[in-house]
């Protein structure tokens, strides 16, 4: 016989494709015009450029400006010493000194391929018009695996994501209380930051400088912290908020096109993305010798801030749901609703199977025992989870131990009904708080046997709804 499934009544099918189809179509926008405008013919966008003497310099700005209006910031400074430090010290992108026929341009090659290649191409053509020849000089080369200077980047994005994707499963980890997802998330993050660095060192990918394990750490800590922050929130729109921020935004601003070649939205992207702000401070510490790296420190330090502060005002916002329910003293740690994430299948009020936990299984939120008045186990007695407002939010029946579980149930008190042919069916009050798994057990008597209950009353359906 086959079962037909029909959509609730009200409910078109316009509404229900538009509300399904909304993630992946702004997704797929936000990609179809992030990353060709990032990628396609980068071109210099206000680059920081020294030239040693100002009569140079004058001459050097006039020419860069009627090649390429905007594209460069020129600053003079006193000589050739002073230009290649500059680029040391991430002041400038590459510093240029001529003398007589000779000229010498200074490029950090950690900073990008392209990059170095777009800067001596357009100091060679000013060079030769001058009839000087061009030296480059690469002061801070990258390691000889990475010679695109765009492998840190790569790196970053395998510490970016996956705090991201840790967050979204937590949110089905309803026994976990937010200090002990907190603690997940920092242990995560410590475990790859240092798997990460030991295998890009073992593979010559990354120079061996263990400052950079302080820089992987806290990124994957960003954004985890964010997303667990954040979730409560945006609800339902998780995927499309953390896609579009550690993916859409934040990769084409990364640093995989040098930032000076990009648009100055990219860029304004770049200085304040926890992807960009990372790839700056591991380039800082592995190539320039901690230069500049105080500034991304900071702001990934500000991601992991905003995180916690999230996660305290839904705290105190469940404080506050909590005080209206008159249960604030019954408190002691904070519930939190679970979060829909089509992604990763969040918490739903569903019954379980009573049996040893498996890896991966969902661990019950609410279980319990049903017995007769002497103790057997009641089997296949119904057991029924209510809201605060009398609305049934799963239903279930005991095994042959008079046994049953529940899990991804809403925070708050529920009410659970317990009934059987020719007992008193009863009703239990239950509190239930994230980290916490409820127990709440059942005696029921023949309905002959005039008055013995145990920690429980007749049911009520009408005084439960006005006591919730």
């Amino acid at each position: 016989m086959k079962h037909r499934i029909e959509r609730p009544r009200g409910v078109s099918l316009v509404k229900v494709l538009a509300e399904t189809l909304t993630i992946p179509v702004l997704l797929f926008l936000g990609l179809l015009f992030c990353f060709p405008t990032a990628f396609h013919q980068p071109q210099p966008d206000h680059a920081k450029l020294v030239i040693a003497g100002a009569p140079v310099e004058r001459k050097v700005d006039a020419a860069l400006q009627l090649r390429n209006p905007g594209g460069f910031d020129v600053t003079a400074v006193a000589d050739a010493q002073e230009a290649r430090q500059a680029v040391l010290d991430r002041d400038a992108v590459a510093g240029f000194a001529a003398t007589g026929k000779h000229a010498v341009l200074y490029v950090a090659g950690a900073n990008g391929a392209s990059l170095e290649q777009a800067l001596s191409k357009g100091f060679t053509r000013i060079a030769a018009h001058s009839h000087q020849k061009l030296t480059v000089t690469d002061v801070a080369p990258p390691v000889i695996k990475d010679g695109l200077g765009t492998t840190l980047v790569y790196f970053a994005i395998a510490w970016n994501m996956p705090g991201y994707v840790l967050a979204t499963s937590l949110l089905r980890a309803v026994t976990l209380n937010r200090r002990k997802k907190l603690l997940t998330v920092t242990c995560f993050a410590a475990v790859l930051s240092a798997v990460g660095f030991f295998i890009g060192v073992g593979l010559g990918f990354l120079p061996n400088d263990p400052a950079a394990l302080a820089i992987a750490f806290l990124l994957t800590t960003a954004v985890g912290t964010f997303s667990l922050g954040m979730a409560p929130f945006v609800k339902h729109f998780l995927p499309l908020a953390g896609l579009g921020l550690y993916i859409v935004l934040s990769v084409p601003s990364s640093g995989l096109v040098p930032v000076e070649l990009l648009p100055r939205f990219f860029q304004g992207l770049h200085a304040v993305m926890p992807l960009g702000n990372a790839v700056d401070g591991l380039r800082g510490v592995l190539y320039f010798d901690n230069a500049d790296v105080l500034k991304p420190v900071l702001v990934l330090c500000a991601w992991i801030a905003a995180g916690m502060s999230l996660l305290a005002l839904d705290a105190w916002r469940h404080h506050r749901m909590g005080a209206r329910q008159g249960a604030e003293d019954e408190l002691e740690d904070v519930p939190e609703l679970p979060v829909e994430d089509p992604s990763m299948e969040a918490p739903a009020p569903t019954a379980l199977p009573v049996h040893r936990h498996h890896f991966g299984e969902l661990l019950p939120m609410l279980e319990g025992v049903v017995r007769d008045g002497e103790q057997q186990p009641v089997r296949h007695a119904a057991v029924t989870v209510m809201d605060t407002s009398g609305r049934q939010l799963v239903r279930t029946a005991t095994n042959a131990r008079g046994e049953y579980a529940v899990t991804g149930l809403p925070e708050g008190y529920i009410s659970v009904v317990v009934s059987y042919p020719g007992r008193k069916p009863l009703v239990h009050q239950r509190l239930l708080q994230s980290g916490v798994a409820v127990r709440s057990d059942f005696t029921l008597h023949d309905r002959r046997n005039g008055t013995t209950r145990t920690a429980a009353r007749p049911l009520d359906l009408a005084s439960a709804r006005h006591e919730s």
